[in-house]
């Protein structure tokens, strides 16, 4: 929901922080696949209930996921590195709730299992409309530096990772969380197929 806020404020401490990688020759999806590792550390992390060792891997991977881009826009966008990153993300996600749901599934099971599936439906919509966004050249104001078109809604990139950062901070309430976000991405599915129907049958 805030994200192209989020993205105009980070864009300049980014741009700054990828120059000394830039510099030692490192490249975007590099970055990328180094956060990836991290944040796939947290899974284990999470099942043996070191919690607060999570957070922080969760937040180094959210930190690459902002530096892969600027190194991008840096050096050289690639329509494989805005795939790589966007698939990683949504792995990265839904990884960090099944560890959740392993570390206890008697109590985590169902909730866990419906934000993944809100999860599968948020992507799914999101990247159909990207698919056909591409095709009909729709514009993408929000997000020009970006790959591929993004489409807005009430649960974007950061209000998952503030959720995931909340499950680390209290596990104790992971089903409450997970409930409230899991309903944030129903209306962010329903707000999606909305807007990206009459979008493109107004285009026929």
């Amino acid at each position: 929901m805030i994200d192209p806020l989020l993205n105009k404020i980070l864009r300049l401490p980014l741009a700054l922080a990828a120059k000394p990688l830039i510099r030692f020759g490192i490249m975007a999806d590099q970055v990328t696949i180094f956060g990836f590792i991290l944040g796939i550390m947290a899974v284990p992390a999470i099942m043996n209930q070191q919690f607060t060792l999570a957070l922080i891997l969760i937040l180094l991977n959210r930190l690459c996921d902002g530096l892969d881009g600027a190194v991008a826009r840096q050096t050289h966008t690639s329509d494989a590195g805005g795939f790589l990153d966007i698939s990683l993300d949504f792995i990265f996600y839904s990884a960090i709730v099944f560890a959740f749901i392993v570390s206890h599934p008697e109590q985590n099971a169902i909730a866990g299992s419906l934000l993944m599936l809100s999860f599968t439906a948020t992507g799914s919509c999101f990247l159909a409309f990207a698919i056909m966004a591409s095709k009909h050249n729709i514009d993408n104001p929000h997000y020009p530096n970006k790959s591929m078109h993004y489409m807005g809604g009430l649960a974007e990139g950061f209000e998952t990772i503030v959720v995931l950062c909340l499950f680390c901070l209290f596990p104790e309430h992971f089903v409450p969380i997970a409930l409230v976000y899991t309903a944030a991405c129903g209306i962010t599915v329903g707000v999606r197929i909305v807007t990206g129907y009459r979008t493109l049958n107004g285009l026929n």
